[in-house]
């Protein structure tokens, strides 16, 4: 079938399957929305004082129960996080469907513009968990999406902020096994309850067994019907259960003692962030602190923002697969579903609250350009049922449709990809964030020291002194190592100069992002962006004739005798050099910044032996207390950026993050020194 460009090549699922995965609870029940928004209402009284309230949810159905969440808490001032677990992952496409379907949506108009909200955010059928930010911060839905018993162990206890209250519904309720139990036991507050949907006789499914309230009483829950007239907020399980529900929380913790998390932020601590840099990275850190209520003073060299690699008039943004569809794979979907959700977030914002982010999510095709390309690209298209919401393949005949001009070759098609303006989209997010808190941008302000004080961190530039700060991010992408407590980070410095040409003729019609050996937009103001060369280690910004020679060549190389190439004018020598950081692992970093030197130190009495890795398993990471690290984007920062800053926010403030364990550990600025140690290997 021919596939239309941006849309899906084809909707797997029917409704009739849809509905046996996704049944609605009480579709032809009149009083159950009315039942449901005076148990939902009861929750948010019963915890009226809490500045965020932290609920899960186990099961979609429909999504009528979190639509219901959604409308309930619309007209509070507190935040709320929703953490929904669905064994089946589940598209924007399918979900309209179903909703199309529901007899309760169509008889609750206030429903409609948050069912349109929330298909516009465009869920995708992924595994993990898809972080939804919706009213500047105040509503937060997480979709785990994948089996249970996995997303519910893969995650961290916050101890600030753990779940209050789970709602099962009830396709769920008697699937769930011991093992769920002690998992939603071990993330929630110790007084967390379990409400259950009783329906009528005459349902499929009226409730819980007895066996299954026992297990949920054996994990030291309450468990009452979501009808009952209280909510239950000083509920104490017994002592032993609750001493088992620690021993969990002690395990994660010794099991990842060697990937230390940030210090958490408390209410005393206000304005007392400090971040170093002015690109994408420390603007989304700044928005995603700003919409938790914390300030934060930005320090940037540049006379504006964004001028270092978020300095590009265009970047494509689409995620990076394996064929392994591993944690690196995974990672990127989540991320780049993340960042393109802000760019709309931050451009339909009412009117005189945003500023403008030029971008357009025209897709993104991935074609090869030799041989051994070819064989990677098949392997990635070959290697996993993608949703085709993310990716699929495309023949000669589609991808000269989608393009608009001859490419003649066949690819792999990232619908929701595109590209955006990444200096804009950086000073759209500060603009947000000042808006939200307190958040000052300090312009021609070059740190040139930073220092440890019994206070907090102190910033120095040639003449000026600033802090301290109790906590201190580096964000300053290309700067990353310049300071004595960064500059043993292993990570390198990577020279991308961008042709930018000009838009005529065949070329101007291009209608997607092309990439093969370099990459092509299509036009923007006039120009289409070209690139970009990669060198390591550079010795100079300047202008370089080789490179733009070396741009147009890949372009022929990927796309040889098409007669669009010759359209492609490089007289003029416009092009802008910038420095990308990059990782051997092409993960981000993201997190507390380690002490290479007592990681060393401490390496001279432990090593190469199996008590030395039991070692390195066990004892917390030597860090620098209070100083974080966020940077090492590489090629990728306008899908990384976003929700690695999302996730260092959360840490910060000691919240939920959207992220599993094993993907942390992958972020964390200490990997490269740890994976050996772990494995008892010599640095």
């Amino acid at each position: 079938m021919t596939a239309e460009p941006n849309k899906p090549c084809q909707i797997k699922r029917d409704y009739p399957q849809l509905i046996n995965l996704y049944p609605a609870t009480a579709d032809t029940d009149a009083h159950y929305l009315s039942k449901l928004s005076i148990y939902q209402q009861r929750v948010f009284e019963a915890h009226s004082q809490q500045k965020l309230l932290i609920l899960g949810q186990i099961g979609l159905g429909n999504g009528l129960e979190l639509l219901a969440w959604w409308r309930a808490h619309s007209h509070l001032s507190q935040r709320l996080l929703l953490k929904v677990f669905e064994p089946n992952p589940i598209n924007a496409y399918e979900l309209k469907l179903l909703w199309d379907q529901s007899a309760c949506l169509t008889k609750e108009p206030e429903l409609e513009p948050l069912t349109q909200r929330l298909l516009h955010a465009e869920p995708a059928a992924i595994i993990g968990c898809q972080r939804l930010i919706f009213d500047d911060g105040r509503f937060t839905i997480d979709l785990h999406f994948g089996d249970i018993q996995s997303q519910l162990s893969s995650l961290i206890h916050s101890p600030l902020h753990p779940v209050q209250h789970w709602l099962v519904l009830p396709h769920l309720q008697n699937g769930l096994n011991q093992q769920n139990h002690w998992q939603m036991a071990k993330l929630s507050d110790d007084s967390a309850t379990i409400a259950t949907i009783e329906l009528s006789e005459s349902s499929e499914s009226s409730g819980l067994n007895e066996t299954t309230i026992n297990r949920f009483q054996a994990c030291g829950f309450e468990v009452s019907d979501f009808t009952c007239a209280e909510i239950q907020t000083n509920h104490q399980p017994d002592a032993i259960l609750l001493h088992e529900r620690h021993v969990l929380r002690q395990q994660d913790a010794k099991a990842y003692a060697f990937n230390p998390m940030a210090a958490i932020l408390s209410s005393a601590t206000q304005s007392s962030i400090a971040i170093i840099g002015g690109g994408l990275a420390s603007a989304h850190l700044a928005l995603s602190l700003a919409e938790r209520g914390q300030g934060a003073q930005v320090f940037c060299k540049d006379a504006e923002l964004g001028q270092g690699a978020s300095g590009n008039r265009q970047g494509a943004i689409y995620p990076l697969l394996t064929p392994e569809n591993d944690e690196l794979s995974r990672f990127f979907q989540q991320a780049f579903l993340f960042s393109r959700r802000r760019v709309q977030a931050l451009t339909s914002a009412p009117a005189g609250n945003q500023t403008p982010i030029s971008h357009d999510f025209c897709g993104v095709l991935q074609t090869a350009h030799d041989e051994r390309s070819q064989l990677r690209l098949d392997k990635i298209i070959q290697g996993q049922p993608w949703p085709s919401e993310i990716a699929y393949a495309v023949d000669a005949e589609q991808a000269n449709a989608i393009a608009k001009i001859n490419l003649d070759k066949p690819g792999f098609f990232y619908p929701l990809g595109g590209w955006v303006c990444p200096f804009e989209y950086a000073e759209a997010a500060i603009q947000k964030a000042r808006q939200l808190a307190d958040v000052s941008v300090s312009l021609n302000t070059d740190i040139l020291a930073i220092e440890r004080q019994s206070d907090g961190w102190v910033l120095l530039t040639e003449k000026e002194r600033f802090g301290p700060f109790a906590q201190l991010v580096l964000a300053n992408g290309a700067e990353l190592t310049q300071f004595d407590a960064s500059n043993k980070l292993q990570i390198s410095p990577f020279r991308g100069q961008v042709s930018h040409v000009p838009a005529q003729f065949q070329l101007s019609q291009l209608a997607t992002v092309l990439c093969a050996n370099g990459y092509l937009t299509p036009s923007h103001q006039g120009l289409h962006c070209l690139g970009a060369s990669y060198v390591k280690e550079p010795k100079h910004l300047d202008f370089c004739p080789q490179e733009q020679q070396e741009n147009l060549a890949k372009m022929h190389e990927s796309y040889p005798n098409q007669s669009w190439l010759k359209d492609i004018d490089m007289s003029g020598n416009n092009a802008r050099v910038g420095v990308r950081m990059v990782t051997r692992d092409h993960f981000p970093m993201m997190g507390c910044a380690p002490d290479v030197a007592k990681i060393l130190e401490d390496y001279e009495q432990h090593q190469l032996t199996k008590e030395s890795r039991h070692y390195w398993q066990t004892t917390p990471a030597p860090v620098h207390q209070g100083l974080y690290i966020l940077g090492g984007l590489g090629s990728r920062g306008l899908s990384s950026g976003p929700l690695a800053a999302e996730c260092l926010a959360a840490q910060l403030c000691g919240e939920p993050i959207p992220l599993d364990k094993a993907t942390l550990c992958k972020l964390n600025p200490n990997r490269m020194w740890l994976r050996k140690l772990l494995k008892g290997k010599a640095l």
